[in-house]
């Protein structure tokens, strides 16, 4: 039933993005100018690439079963891509939904901080099953996600996950994705700042989590209010190194927001997120 839904390797994945609906000049349909041949043929090449990359034969089952559960339709087009993953636009009925696909591989645990080697340990055993790791770490996504969502914390609503596919809310207007805040110039960023610290308060008051690895690059802006992604990382309150990392997250966000011509410190960034409310550190 699941491989039905599935599109072979040669099928296009997604649409050219940016082609304006309507009925196209024939002649230039005809007689396209070489730039635009060799214009075509690197969007090709592009896209081919990215087929290979992130859909192998395991999760073209796993995109199948998910579309056979009627989480989505198809997959539009690529939001974002790194080396541990991408991010992908897809239709649903009555709308889109953002889906994220890990790459199966060991590059994605290559930069994670030892508290995630730790927990990787305990729920999955041993280290060399890299598969088994990758979907673990899709569900943790999934489950930091759901707790968020409980504490009122504005992130993406998960819907689904299976093997190395998380199925979230697609966050953007109209079809187009929110832009990350490091891409845009804030329109009031006294009132982004604001919105992020009752953001960060909730995630460390109510969800008793902290982020982990907070930067201008996961805090997505819709409708001038930050949208936090990216929280597979995000550690227990109780965990002894959450007051750190909180503290390193507070020292770079302030300075990105004065630079803004914010008022604001590490120090009152720490604590308006909630970093009082963590244990004190152990000192020997």
């Amino acid at each position: 039933m699941a491989d039905a839904a599935l599109p072979t390797r040669g099928e296009q994945f997604w649409p050219r993005v940016g082609l304006r609906p309507g009925v196209p000049d024939p002649e230039e349909l005809l007689y396209p100018t070489r730039t635009e041949r060799v214009e075509d043929r690197r969007k090709e090449r592009q896209q081919r690439k990215l087929v290979d990359e992130f859909f192998d034969h395991a999760t073209l089952l796993a995109v199948g079963r998910l579309i056979n559960q009627g989480q989505f339709q198809s997959i539009d087009y690529p939001i974002s891509t790194g080396k541990e993953g991408g991010v992908f636009r897809a239709s649903a009925t009555g709308g889109f939904r953002a889906v994220k696909i890990y790459r199966i591989g060991n590059t994605i645990f290559r930069h994670v901080p030892p508290y995630v080697i730790e927990w990787l340990r305990r729920e999955v055993g041993a280290m060399g099953n890299t598969s088994r790791m990758i979907f673990a770490w899709t569900r943790r996504e999934h489950t930091v996600l759901t707790q968020l969502r409980a504490a009122d914390v504005r992130v993406p609503q998960p819907y689904a996950c299976f093997r190395n596919v998380l199925v979230m809310e697609f966050i953007g207007v109209e079809g187009l994705p929110a832009p990350p805040m490091q891409e845009i110039v804030l329109q009031d960023p006294d009132a982004v700042y604001g919105d992020l610290m009752r953001q960060l308060r909730r995630m460390v008051v109510n969800a008793h989590l902290v982020h982990g690895d907070l930067s201008p690059y996961n805090v997505l802006v819709l409708e001038d209010q930050p949208v936090i992604i990216d929280v597979a990382q995000a550690i227990s309150t109780d965990h002894p190194q959450a007051r750190e990392l909180l503290q390193r997250d507070a020292t770079n966000f302030a300075r990105y927001f004065r630079r803004l011509g914010v008022d604001t410190s590490p120090k009152a960034f720490f604590e308006a997120a909630g970093g009082t409310q963590l244990p004190a550190e152990v000192t020997s």
